[in-house]
């Protein structure tokens, strides 16, 4: 097997970890809970708006300009793996209902 061969076969078998994750800001408290299919992706998105102090969301902009890009953080609330029978709709499904279910648990409290 050549290497661009192996390469591809190594990227369809990892492991896809999406799920839900909070961005907070810390100078007035206000969060965004959001979900993704790739975490790790939504981390790495993050931490470069972060250090290039480019808001990655309208509706944070706001809070971006008046408490600056290192007054936010993000945390990864729950995990989720994606199945290797499962399709990529499927877990989008199982995705959604993980967010929403964070949204109910929020607005309860």
């Amino acid at each position: 097997m050549d290497n661009k061969k192996m390469l591809k076969e190594q990227y369809k078998s990892r492991t896809v970890t999406g799920g839900v994750f909070c961005i907070r800001c810390e100078g007035n408290g206000r969060a965004w809970l959001k979900a993704a299919q790739n975490l790790e992706g939504q981390k790495s998105r993050f931490q470069f708006a972060v250090d290039h102090d480019s808001c990655l969301e309208p509706s944070m902009r706001e809070e971006w300009k008046q408490y600056g890009a290192s007054s936010f953080t993000f945390t990864v609330l729950e995990e989720l793996e994606k199945k290797p029978d499962q399709s990529d709709a499927e877990f989008a499904r199982d995705i959604k209902t993980l967010l929403e279910m964070w949204q109910e648990k929020d607005a309860a409290q």
